[in-house]
């Protein structure tokens, strides 16, 4: 049994924060590319942070 996450245990998860005042905010896709959900801008999926203006989850 894999112990990695998955978007379902990741959506629990920030359900329970949200609840409990914490901001979630996460990557959001677009395709095969990660969007900054910042400024919009679109990255390779390995991205850390975005290199337009600077943010990271």
């Amino acid at each position: 049994m894999s112990s990695a996450s998955t978007p379902d245990d990741d959506s629990l998860l920030d359900d329970f924060l949200e609840q409990r005042g914490h901001e979630t905010a996460t990557w959001e896709r677009n395709y095969n590319k990660k969007q900054c959900p910042e400024c919009s801008g679109l990255h390779d999926v390995d991205a850390t942070d975005c290199g337009v203006c600077g943010w990271s989850p």
